[in-house]
């Protein structure tokens, strides 16, 4: 280590998402690095480092997503035998963070697994977190290791400024997007509206109204996750219902869950975009789903960290 920069780099990947993994290293100059990430027969997991990571900035890109447990415990055993193997830093790279949702307590006896997440992660040996639109900002203050924390945004707002859409309104889906509805608003200089929603239980909404004009217009719903495709669904429903003239979606992690594809194809929406945080089977693809890569801001935040220069001029 020469000045307080590492003289090398290497980026590692579990199996979660080893295609934007070897896009991020690919950009890097760099191949992935040498590594297996197996199982024992009782799904017990055996993680392997082919070559020496001894003082070299060491970055492993994994999303804890489906099958979130097994890419968590691949992501942790990863950062220990690092450790072991006396990298000069850790990054863990964590395009999506998981069990981001439960980030409070909502109601009495409830986990807060979003904490408990980051305390393994620090536990591991992880010197820092590299992530994108956490679920909850302020689960970067669950770390007392540095997080440097990606905004999707900017991607989408330049993938429908292609569209050249007219008569735009950047709609929120529910009460808790409305800020990210406002910052795409702002960016695509287009009114905002609101649906106002209640939830019965987890992975249930039902449409009440709607805030705001919409009639005749280009409708943008923006979220920061589809799971089960249930809100973002029904409310382009309701849009559309109530005289919007074509609905779009977007969102940074395309989780799709259980009904999700089935409700997006059955819905009122024209395209859904997506980033590429979590990666989505073939089978799962569809004419309306358009994905848009994040290889490209990570390389670029991940080279800024290696040579400790600013993060935040991404976001300028």
């Amino acid at each position: 280590m020469k000045n307080g920069v590492f003289s090398d780099f290497k980026v590692f990947a579990g199996n979660a998402h080893t295609e934007l993994a070897e896009e991020i290293a690919s950009i890097m100059g760099k191949p992935l690095g040498r590594a297996s990430v197996t199982k024992f027969s009782d799904g017990e997991i055996s993680v392997s480092l082919w070559e020496t990571v001894r003082g070299v900035d060491a970055y492993i890109v994994q999303s804890t997503c489906s099958p979130v447990n097994d890419n968590l415990m691949e992501l942790l055993i990863m950062i220990d035998a690092m450790k072991r193997a006396s990298a000069g830093r850790i990054n863990a790279v964590i395009p999506y963070y998981g069990y981001a949702r439960q980030d409070r307590k909502a109601k009495a006896r409830d986990p807060i697994s979003a904490r408990l997440v980051a305390d393994l992660l620090s536990a591991a040996g992880a010197d820092r977190v590299v992530t994108m639109d956490l679920h909850a900002s302020q689960i970067q203050g669950y770390f007392d290791i540095p997080v440097d924390h990606l905004l999707g945004m900017p991607l989408l707002v330049k993938h429908f400024r292609a569209r050249h859409l007219d008569d735009l309104v950047i709609v929120s889906p529910d009460h808790g997007s409305v800020t990210r509805a406002r910052n795409m608003a702002h960016l695509l200089d287009a009114p905002i509206a609101i649906v106002d929603k209640r939830r019965p239980k987890a992975n249930v909404s039902e449409v009440m109204n709607i805030i705001g004009e919409i009639q005749d217009k280009n409708a943008i719903l923006v979220d920061d996750m589809i799971d089960t495709a249930g809100t973002i669904t029904n409310a382009a429903n309701a849009l559309k219902e109530m005289g919007a003239r074509d609905v779009f979606a977007c969102a940074t992690h395309g989780i799709l869950s259980g009904p999700a594809i089935d409700r997006i194809n059955d819905s009122a929406i024209s395209e859904m975009a997506l980033l590429n945080t979590v990666p989505i089977p073939k089978d799962k693809m569809t004419d309306k789903i358009s994905l848009i890569s994040v290889a490209p801001l990570f390389a670029e935040a991940m080279a800024r960290i290696f040579t400790n220069d600013s993060i935040s001029r991404l976001f300028d």
